[in-house]
Parts: C-alpha cells; structure tokens; sequence
C-alpha cells in the first residue's frame, strides 16, 4: 500500500516536473571542495579527489547536485595505518532544522584494528538509528564501493555491491521517511578522537598525520537530481527499475551474512537504550 500511494504521488509530480539525463563525470563536473583550505584536491584530469587531515584542520567537499532518490555509487579507499581517532563521513544531508540525512562513517582505529562502518538514518532532524558494522576486508589497501540506493520504497546500504542494511518506508506505520527534501552529497576527514575510536580512549597520533583519505568512480547514473534551488527533477518512475528495487531473496541472505557476522551495534536490539519501547520499525518486517 506504501509502494503504491508513493508510486501515484510521484507519477503525479512528474507532469510537473523537468527529466534530465545524468551522466557520470569527474570531480571537478560534480564536487565543489568547501573547506580544509588546500587540503582537499583533485587530481588525474578530475578523476581522483583526496581529503587530508593534520593538526590544524580537516577537509572536505559537497555535490554540486541535490537529489531526491537515486542509486549512488563511491569508491573510496580509507586512512592507512593508525587512523585512530579520525573519521571519515560520507552522506546525504538536507538543509534545516528538520533535515533529513542518510550517513556512512568511517571510524578509524589503530594500526591491525578494524575499522568500524557506522550508519544512521535521520528523517525530520531525528536519527537515533545507528547500525555499526566491521568489514570483511580492509578498506585502507584497496578502493571499495560504498552505495547508497534511495528510492520511495527503502533506503538500502550496500558495500561492493553486498546490502548490509536496509531502512523501509513504513509511513502507513507512523514512521517518517525522506522522501521530500532534496539532499546534497557532502564528504570529509576529520578529528573526532575524544568518541570516535574505542569510546574515545584511543586518542589521534599526531606525528602519523597528513592523514589521507582517496575517492574514484562516482556514479550518479540513475538519480534524480537539481542543480539549482529553482527547479525541480525527477525520474520516469515507470522507466527506471531502480525507483522500485527491494531486496531479491539472495540480497536478502547476503545481508543476514553481513549482520550475522559483521555487525556490531543495531539500535533495534538496544533495549537498554530504549527502556520505553524498541522505535517502531524495529517492530516491523
């Protein structure tokens, strides 16, 4: 019933609204670098962009598009070595005080400690829907993609084309769902070691930094997306699969593989935390 009401909207908003061809392209096509002054960069004729960090300050960088579904894909290769106390987000965010926001964080940790792949879901300025997994290889040696397939029916998470976690639009149920705000890309390497590695008890070491983060082979193929506040985009729903795509049986079973053996914190199963009641969708199938 969800699947259909958001279907009709959308196909309703569609009469209105302009279709454009999106294209895959280099960073400097699709990323401005917003802060780090000078430590972000681009290189390879715009195909590779690299985020670092030391003692003075971070860097960072945002899509000139805003989108409002899409299936987006990131390569990304992680801060080697002692990454302790450093994060690297990569996200969708709305503006406002009630944002929406769909997050991958990379915690960083010391040297032969995993890293830990935390995500969250925020809708109307409210997350609290943390899921934290370990990867099954190392994200420092090698790019690995790291997707984002928002549609009106669910939010799925996948790495190297593997689902690790879905959010479903369970609006018929009282939970809120983005699907209004149109959000922006944003990407960074930063300092967070008073919580981001081991609660905080392992600090940055300093004397390793620049510390590096690297990014390839962004892809926005299927997306709806704006380049300005004044106009609208969106996809032929009936045209592109992607706007309906759930999981299929055998993305289902990889994805009990990954949160069988992988994952290490789901803020469903946190009943400590939520003396009051489990948040609806975790009730939900």
């Amino acid at each position: 019933m969800v699947a259909f009401a958001t279907k009709q909207s959308l196909l309703l908003l569609s009469s209105l609204l302009v279709l454009i061809g999106v294209t895959t392209g280099s960073f400097y096509d699709n990323f401005d670098i917003t802060w780090g002054n000078g430590r972000a960069n681009i290189f390879e004729s715009g195909q590779l962009l690299t985020c670092t960090l030391d003692k003075v300050s971070g860097s960072g960088f945002q899509s000139k598009k805003e989108y409002l579904f899409g299936n987006i894909d990131m390569k990304m290769k992680l801060v080697a070595g002692n990454s302790a106390g450093t994060v690297t987000a990569y996200y969708l965010s709305s503006k406002g005080d009630t944002w929406d926001e769909i997050d991958f964080e990379f915690l960083g940790n010391v040297t032969g400690q995993p890293y830990v792949l935390h995500t969250n879901v925020f809708t109307g300025g409210k997350g609290n829907r943390e899921m934290q997994f370990y990867l099954w290889f190392d994200p420092t040696a090698d790019f690995h993609t790291y997707t984002v397939l928002w549609n009106p029916l669910n939010i799925i998470f996948l790495v190297d084309g593997i689902p690790i976690r879905v959010f479903k639009n369970n609006e018929a149920n009282g939970v809120a769902y983005p699907k209004s705000q149109p959000m922006k890309i944003y990407s960074s390497l930063w300092e967070a070691d008073d919580w981001a590695t081991q609660g905080g008890r392992v600090k940055t070491d300093w004397t390793n930094a620049p510390f590096s983060a690297h990014y390839r082979s962004f892809n926005d193929v299927d997306c709806c997306s704006r380049t300005s506040l004044l106009s609208w985009v969106t996809c032929n729903a009936n045209s592109n699969s992607w706007m309906w795509t759930t999981l299929n049986t055998n993305q289902l079973g990889q994805m009990k593989w990954v949160q069988d053996d992988y994952m290490i914190y789901n803020y469903c199963t946190d009943f400590k935390r939520f003396p009051q009641g489990l948040p609806t969708e975790c009730n939900l199938d």
